[in-house]
């Protein structure tokens, strides 16, 4: 069975297979992978994960992937594609806040293979919502466009809160003391929002000595704030420039560069590469995406 309806800005699949093949590769932002029924193994840059009926996984861009299917498996795929961040300013919701809460979700995942929800009443929401998207496709086609972008961005609400939850900051190990976890989730909230990131402020919010905020980030990060501040904003330049059709003007404003040559200074410094040769890379990679053997 397959049942194919193409969205802008989203697109979802449903699919029962019995062996994994390789599907179509259209550029996406992110993938999110329901397990209706079967048995088998995910991949994601040769890491595996067993799945069951019910798993929920998210496949990022830019990662390559696969499934081992052990039992024929009904797979559900909703599709967060690229043209939704450019053409959602034509809905009723708020384009640069469906953006920034997506991006979030990519630049505070780990990436690893597994289940991203560990709340199990989340689940179960998550399971209804992708039914009614998947109702609502069958039956009334680009006239539930509205409808299913709310539901979408119930989803997407979902999927943060188990993430925040979860302790999937990278390189950030869960400890006794979770006020880091706290820090670094007020920091990636507030990135866009340089006066809320100072030490004055960082230590007001987390009552903490301003002397000694610098010295507990890096024990705790094993890197100054400073740089994990930098490294957080260009996880987003790079999303932005893979995934939306914001200018390099705009990406500098937005996240508190002086200016597109501030921004690509720095970019080149600490990626290691120009904007437009990670552009290029970039979307070289998503042609390859889909070759990974499990």
């Amino acid at each position: 069975m397959q049942v194919l309806e193409a969205y802008k800005p989203f697109e979802i699949q449903e699919l029962e297979l019995e062996e994994w093949k390789q599907r179509a590769v259209k550029k996406n932002f992110f993938e999110l992978v329901l397990i209706k029924e079967g048995r088998g193994s995910q991949c994601i840059n040769y890491n595996e994960y067993t799945y069951g009926k019910g798993s929920i996984f998210l496949l990022p861009p830019l990662k390559c992937h696969s499934f081992t299917i052990d039992d024929p498996t009904k797979f559900v795929f909703l599709k967060f594609t690229d043209s939704f961040f450019k053409n959602v300013g034509r809905k009723a919701i708020d384009r640069d806040e469906w953006f920034k809460e997506a991006s979030y979700i990519l630049s505070n995942y780990n990436q690893l293979p597994g289940d991203i929800i560990k709340n199990e009443m989340d689940r179960r929401y998550l399971e209804n919502l992708i039914e009614m998207i998947l109702q609502e496709s069958r039956n009334y086609g680009e006239d539930s466009v509205s409808l299913v972008t709310s539901l979408m961005t119930s989803i997407l609400e979902i999927l943060i809160r188990n993430i925040k939850k979860s302790h999937y900051f990278e390189g950030i190990q869960r400890k006794t003391d979770d006020r880091i976890t706290r820090m670094l989730t007020y920091i990636n909230e507030h990135i866009d929002k340089p006066e809320l990131l100072k030490v004055e402020n960082l230590a007001n919010t987390f009552l903490m000595s301003p002397t000694y905020v610098s010295e507990y980030f890096r024990k705790q990060v094993h890197m100054s704030l400073r740089e994990y501040i930098i490294k957080a904003k260009l996880k987003l330049v790079e999303i932005r420039l893979l995934n939306s059709d914001y200018t390099l003007t705009e990406i500098a404003d937005d996240l508190g560069f002086t200016d597109v040559s501030h921004l690509s200074k720095t970019f080149k410094r600490y990626v290691g590469t120009s904007i437009r040769d990670f552009k290029n890379k970039g979307e070289y990679m998503l042609l390859k995406r889909n070759s990974c053997v499990a």
